[in-house]
């Protein structure tokens, strides 16, 4: 937009900052908020997230220069990291395991309706000759900041984070709400033994590593908080963590957001000349993106996780080195080669279709389902720390790489996508219909046979202790 780039006069350099910087900010969200959504729930978390967006949109559709711009990025970026943790994290904890991969794939939906909606405000703003044309878009940010705020505010705890806060009753309370089921229906039952079953079995563990701070003092509470960080990297739980990672990191090198942030530059790289053309081009993108996701919501329980993420990343790499040819061949020309120039834009679109059901949904859902509850929020602000890093990376390099790489930007991702393709086959095991209490089968935290004599005799004292008794008022709107 002319307006914008008359305010701020930016290098390829100050531009790829200008936008990365929200990434520094989102990693740093993401790192801080496993602590808040243990002390206060998942639920509040996500309030206080919502706040600290609305300042950060605040402050970037009222900048008068560049460090005001910056300061709303990171703020922004702040509220994006906290929820990009949180709310993954809430949704596999209330969904069954059966639909929990489409529940939590509806986030990577929502995103890309978000993004599709971004891109033709963007479009339409550019018409307005005035500075209204770029501080409209990101003031708008502020409706659906405050749209979350406040309408998670009618929605359940979690009943896993009420179970670990010995509020179980409640937890019972709230998982009849979710399966609309009566509490004494044996699914509804069962399924509260089996989250009972686990946080008492964390205890456990707790206990036998730490039994000096398990006295449930503040200072031991903190003190077990540190060493739930050190927990990240025992034996079970680190190759975990490390999968986690490295799907995070994988995710944003194949190139996608490479292609979100900066699609009208790389349009009119190929040959798609005009402001209003390659916005334009760009909107399409947004609706390919929306389009190709839905069939991740719908599927993504019957195919799988590793084989849609295998699909996914080998027409990934295909999509980028097709792409890197055409650029390489014809970029130096491309108005008497506008047949090829438009090739390329198809295979961008067929990139944006891959990934959409592929790589974006499984970045999260995947995470948020292979760790324990103990350390489920914590480990999760480590694996979404990563997304938001390397995303801060791609977006500060690929300015730079676009000038002076070329085609070779497209064979730098195109070599990350197939990297991903061998790395899904020999490493990721599938998660596919396994509830969020069964995940030490498939990893194992500590010895497997530890484990399940352990499990064993923690499902025996919870199938003793009974459910608790029905009388009840609805306390789960009542304050952690």
């Amino acid at each position: 937009m002319s307006h914008f780039q008359n305010t701020f006069v930016l290098s390829a350099v100050t531009k790829g900052l200008v936008v990365s910087v929200l990434e520094l900010g989102c990693w740093a969200g993401a790192l801080i908020n496993g602590y808040f959504a243990d002390k206060i729930s998942r639920k509040y978390s996500i309030v206080v997230a919502s706040i600290v967006f609305c300042i950060g949109a605040a402050l970037q559709g009222g900048a008068q220069n560049v460090g005001y711009l910056f300061a709303g990025r990171v703020v922004g970026g702040l509220g994006i990291g906290m929820l990009s943790m949180v709310v993954p994290l809430y949704q596999s904890e209330i969904s069954p395991p059966e639909i929990r991969g489409s529940l939590v794939a509806l986030q990577q939906l929502a995103i890309t309706v978000g993004i599709l909606i971004s891109f033709w405000i963007d479009y339409g703003t550019q018409y307005i000759d005035s500075d209204v044309s770029w501080r409209l878009p990101l003031l708008l940010q502020i409706i659906a900041g405050v749209f979350l705020g406040i309408g998670i505010l009618f929605f359940p705890f979690s009943p896993r984070w009420l179970m670990g806060q010995n509020r179980e009753q409640d937890a019972l309370h709230v998982l009849h709400r979710l399966r609309r089921l009566p509490e004494d229906h044996p699914l509804v039952q069962e399924e509260w033994r089996e989250i009972k079953a686990v946080v008492e079995f964390d205890r456990e563990v707790l206990r036998e590593k730490y039994p000096q701070h398990t006295n449930e003092t503040r200072k031991s509470k903190i003190i077990l908080g540190m060493n739930q960080y050190k927990d990240l990297f025992s034996k079970g739980i680190f190759k975990r963590l490390v999968l986690g990672c490295l799907l995070q990191l994988f995710q944003q090198f194949t190139g996608i957001n490479a292609i979100i942030y900066y699609a009208p530059t790389i349009f009119q790289s190929i040959g798609l000349t005009g402001t209003a053309v390659s916005l334009l081009a760009t909107g399409i993108v947004g609706i390919v993106n929306v389009i190709f996701t839905i069939p991740a919501v719908l599927f993504l329980d019957q195919f799988g996780r590793r084989y849609t993420l295998l699909v996914g990343a080998a027409m990934l790499a295909i999509s980028q080195i097709v792409i890197a040819i055409l650029v390489g061949l014809y970029s130096s020309d491309w108005p008497a080669h506008t047949a090829q120039g438009w090739v390329a834009v198809a295979f961008v679109y067929f990139y944006i279709a891959n990934f959409a059901y592929s790589w974006g949904p499984i970045g999260w859902v995947y995470p948020s389902e292979i760790y324990p509850l103990r350390i489920r929020a914590k480990a999760m602000s480590v694996t979404t720390s990563m997304n938001w890093i390397t995303n801060f990376i791609i977006g500060f390099i690929t300015p730079p790489m676009l000038e002076a790489w070329g085609f070779g930007t497209y064979v730098f991702f195109g070599t990350f996508c197939a990297l991903s393709f061998f790395w899904v086959l020999f490493f990721v095991p599938e998660t596919k219909g396994r509830t969020l209490e069964e995940m030490d089968e498939v990893f194992g935290d500590r010895s497997a046979v530890q484990d399940a004599e352990l499990m064993q005799r923690v499902h025996s004292n919870v199938a003793h202790a009974g459910i608790p008794g029905k009388e009840t008022t609805d306390k789960t709107e009542v304050e952690p």
